[in-house]
């Protein structure tokens, strides 16, 4: 008899091993023959090499699955054991070059809007995007989802995520709590977006390893951001100097969105906005995109996209 250990990480081990270590035992069921045992993250296996092997592939399957659709349900347990996952098993059937990430409790996430798929494309080819449009058109959810299908692909080791903090007046300091209890009432929609895209025990990984990484913008002076996914969001409250600031921050392994919406500067009044002046000076540059998001692109309540064109006229 051989043994083998397999130990979990990053996952809900209620929902990977299933209710009462359900799943666990519809594989051991399938090889009688083998003892396969489950305690704490860990996974033990006794029985012939054969039978190992053929277990520990099903396994990574369940695992693949898992990481990729954010749950792992009894039936398909069943249909990996038998040999193949089913279509109807599926959480939802789309063309994988549509999705940018399989969300959490079989949420697929894609562009919805043709802008936002311009968003997509501009990513894809270039280092660094300014996504400028209204809110509750996806620029944030969308730009999101990009950084966390860069990080699964393993094409950046982490991903950076930072604002202005322009509602504190950047002094955060006189705030109660550390850094990032400081910070999160301002990035809590990143936070949703990322509740969405990844299993909430692996975001926590994510988070306490720093492999996400959530600060202010103050925060990111001096920093080099080497091989690393870097959302600003809000752009539109960055003065010149911050923008200026952010933009030589990019290490050369680094990609770079930039999210801001033109109708909402928080600034002081007189203080221009970094992202206004950024857009005007870089756009000549090679190696820059910019996309722009407007009312078509609401994915809201269907009352944003005429609130929205209430207020540009009523601006006009």
């Amino acid at each position: 008899m051989v043994e083998k250990v397999i130990t979990l990480e990053n996952v809900s081990l209620t929902e990977f091993l299933g209710v009462e270590n359900n799943n666990i035992k519809e594989v051991a069921a399938a090889f009688p023959m083998s003892k396969i045992i489950s305690r704490g993250n860990e996974i033990r296996i006794k029985g012939t090499t054969p039978e190992i092997t053929r277990i520990t592939d099903i396994l990574d399957s369940l695992m693949e699955h898992y990481q990729k659709y954010g749950k792992l349900t009894h039936e398909n347990v069943k249909e990996y054991i038998s040999g193949g996952i089913q279509p109807e098993a599926r959480p939802e059937i789309v063309s994988d070059d549509d999705v940018l990430v399989y969300g959490t409790k079989g949420v697929v996430v894609r562009a919805k809007t043709a802008n936002q798929q311009k968003l997509v494309e501009a990513a894809e080819k270039h280092d660094l995007v300014f996504a400028v449009g209204p809110a509750g058109t996806g620029k944030t959810y969308t730009a999101v989802a990009i950084a966390v299908r860069a990080l699964k692909n393993k094409e950046v080791k982490k991903i950076i995520i930072t604002r202005p903090a322009v509602e504190a007046g950047e002094n955060l300091g006189f705030l109660p709590g550390d850094l990032k209890e400081k910070i999160d009432p301002y990035l809590r929609p990143i936070y949703d977006a990322l509740d969405d895209m990844i299993p909430a025990e692996k975001l926590k990984y994510y988070v306490e390893n720093r492999i996400i990484e959530i600060a202010p913008l103050a925060y990111m002076r001096g920093r080099t951001l080497n091989n690393a996914f870097i959302l600003l969001d809000e752009a539109q409250n960055t003065t010149p100097m911050q923008m200026k600031m952010f933009l030589t921050r990019m290490g050369p392994s680094s990609k770079a969105i930039i999210t801001g919406d033109r109708s909402q500067i928080d600034l002081p009044h007189k203080q221009k906005s970094g992202l206004i002046e950024s857009v005007d000076i870089l756009k000549n540059i090679k190696g820059i995109a910019f996309v722009e998001l407007d009312g078509r692109d609401v994915v809201r309540h269907r009352l944003v996209k005429e609130i929205i064109a209430a207020y540009e006229e009523a601006g006009q």
